[in-house]
């Protein structure tokens, strides 16, 4: 996907930003590149996102503390993995909090603003979805909305991966037409970190797997020609190079505001760093071949 020499080039250099982020969501809003990534940091102290915004993917600027934990009643740690849309002038923030299990308080919240930068505030006063169904973990949620105005929600963590209709608010959970809430469409070899892009009239069902604080982490996806599957594996697209960086993983997709190019938005950890939360947030080429495939990303320094 990226490639080398100057054209890789002209994205500027890998991290994108200083300090350690993960899990970044990529967005276009107002003209600009925004990237929303988790503090990357222990659970306890993982409690406010910050957000950077680009007209150039090369220079960035911070917003620091869109969303913070003092704005959400029920969050009290480990909130990670945005995904942000907008609609009619809103911005929804949506998150996870608190490393929730069976039995706790957490989950899946989403927050509002009428800004990309925020501030945020917390919309429900819950989570949005808080219990655990069909084995996945309510976390890691990317919202999508499909050409036809319908807007879906795919998360999962612990190795399953449901997705949902949202209502036209965005703040409720819809039906499927059998009259059913949550569907389970975890591909093969799926962990956690879904995303989903549409390209061609394709679905490219995107996730990460192997052990997220270990170098093994990844990028892998599968195909199909509906929203909901079923999800054919064609394989790994990013993973760790030993020239580079080390796990390479939970991504999310920007396409360019003009052209048809694509850029793939990950974190990574620093050659010879084992540190749990050491992770950067980084951006390179996605590309696709003749027939539609990903090409595999090469990272960039």
């Amino acid at each position: 996907m990226a490639v080398a020499g100057a054209s890789a080039q002209r994205l500027g250099h890998n991290p994108i930003v200083e300090g350690w982020y993960a899990d970044p969501e990529g967005a276009v809003f107002e003209g600009r590149y925004w990237v929303y990534p988790t503090t990357s940091d222990v659970y306890e102290r993982q409690l406010h996102f910050d957000a950077f915004s680009s007209k150039n993917l090369r220079k960035w600027k911070k917003h620091p503390r869109v969303l913070t934990a003092d704005a959400v009643s029920w969050a009290r740690r480990a909130m990670w993995a945005p995904s942000v849309v907008e609609k009619d002038g809103t911005y929804y923030f949506f998150f996870a909090a608190n490393d929730v299990h069976e039995g706790e308080v957490g989950g899946i919240g989403v927050a509002t603003s009428r800004r990309p930068e925020g501030p945020y505030s917390d919309a429900l006063g819950r989570p949005l979805i808080g219990e655990i169904v069909n084995g996945a973990q309510p976390i890691d949620q990317f919202v999508f909305r499909d050409d036809d105005g319908q807007w879906y929600m795919y998360y999962g963590g612990w190795g399953h991966c449901n997705v949902v209709r949202l209502t036209d608010d965005l703040l409720s959970l819809g039906t499927f037409a059998d009259g059913t809430t949550f569907k389970e469409v975890t591909p093969e070899g799926y962990v956690e970190g879904p995303f989903m892009l549409k390209r061609g009239g394709k679905y490219y069902f995107m996730w990460s797997e192997g052990g997220w604080g270990g170098p093994d982490y990844s990028v892998a996806y599968a195909v199909s020609t509906s929203p909901l599957g079923p999800f054919r594996r064609i394989g790994k697209i990013l993973e760790q190079d030993p020239a580079v960086a080390t796990g390479a993983g939970h991504h999310s997709v920007i396409k360019d505001r003009k052209t048809d190019q694509y850029y793939i938005v990950y974190h990574r950890r620093p050659l010879g760093d084992t540190g749990r939360d050491h992770r950067v947030t980084c951006i390179d080429r996605l590309e696709f071949d003749d027939e539609g495939l990903i090409r595999p990303v090469r990272m960039t320094p």
